[in-house]
């Protein structure tokens, strides 16, 4: 994610403006009528799923289309795994609308059904889990209905006791995710992390977004190791420049991250659960970028199993 809140509702705002004379006329029938044709994904992925990684998109990525146009650019990555941003747009027949808790019942099992036609799941969510505790119940009741396991945000460290309490009654878990130094994140620090889900159970851990690390100018493997007990979930991200906080995006393995000893180390713990993917710089060659994320971490994933 973009390391600064601002940035993100600046975007929002770019996205409801320009998406109000752009309106399709596509109906549910006919979405209804088209989608028996629709392909579903080939897993590009074997070998990382037979090790235990699920391996997602984040959908902030490709936030130069909507949710339901990126949909299709996913599914033939052969992704069947997406974590929606709750700022993000939903559809360009349905300007203003973000896939989160803001909407209504009807379309949510819209954004259900359009996920279902692709053979997409979304068991990860960027969610608002601020300061403002009230709001809470209405992104967990949204999550839950979603299918979604594990709730990516940035909370503030008081109000972790009660979200730890609301994730054992849902029975869900949070991954809390870091921003880089100097954009105001609350856990750049892995030792900030490990401080704040002291006495908090397991449902309680981190989405360590390595990419961010590199631009904090971090030991991205000995920041990873601080985590160990406590990774929900892991941001796969690379950056092409140490310590610097604007530092482009880079495919896996070729930038300052140490992306072979980073999955070597999880490999290793034997660790299991949800990798997504994430890119944060627009540019003409984001989908072949991407896939050569994905297939960076299914080729490691193929020689780790011979």
């Amino acid at each position: 994610m973009k390391s600064n809140c601002t940035n993100r509702r600046e975007f929002l705002a770019r996205a409801i403006t320009t998406g109000t004379g752009a309106a399709l006329a596509l109906s549910s029938t006919s979405w209804a009528a088209e989608s028996s044709s629709r392909k579903k994904v080939k897993l590009s992925t074997p070998n990382a799923e037979k090790l235990g990684w699920r391996i997602g998109i984040e959908m902030y990525t490709f936030r130069d289309r909507t949710f339901y146009e990126a949909l299709e650019v996913i599914s033939n990555i052969g992704v069947r795994l997406v974590e929606p941003g709750y700022f993000l747009p939903l559809a360009k027949e349905h300007p203003g609308l973000t896939t989160s808790e803001a909407l209504s019942p009807d379309m949510r099992r819209e954004m259900k059904q359009r996920m279902a036609d692709w053979g997409i799941k979304m068991p990860t969510y960027y969610g608002p889990l601020g300061a403002d505790k009230n709001a809470y119940r209405k992104v967990f009741d949204f999550a839950k209905e979603m299918g979604v396991e594990t709730i990516v945000a940035e909370p503030p460290v008081e109000a972790l006791e009660a979200l730890d309490t609301m994730f054992a009654e849902y029975k869900m878990k949070l991954a809390i995710h870091n921003h880089p130094e100097g954009s105001g994140s609350l856990y750049w620090n892995p030792d900030a992390f490990v401080k704040a889900c002291e006495g908090h159970s397991p449902r309680i851990g981190g989405c360590p977004d390595t990419g961010h690390w590199v631009r904090s100018g971090l030991d991205t493997l000995e920041s990873l190791k601080k985590y160990r007990n406590r990774i929900n979930e892991v941001h796969l991200k690379d950056a092409e420049i140490s310590g610097k906080r604007d530092s482009r995006d880079v495919p896996l393995g070729t930038g300052k991250a140490h992306y072979t000893a980073l999955l070597q180390q999880l490999h290793d713990w034997k660790w299991r659960g949800v990798m997504i993917v994430e890119y944060e710089h627009l540019s003409p060659n984001l989908v072949p970028d991407v896939i050569q994320c994905v297939k960076f971490v299914e080729d490691f994933a193929t020689n780790a199993r011979k």
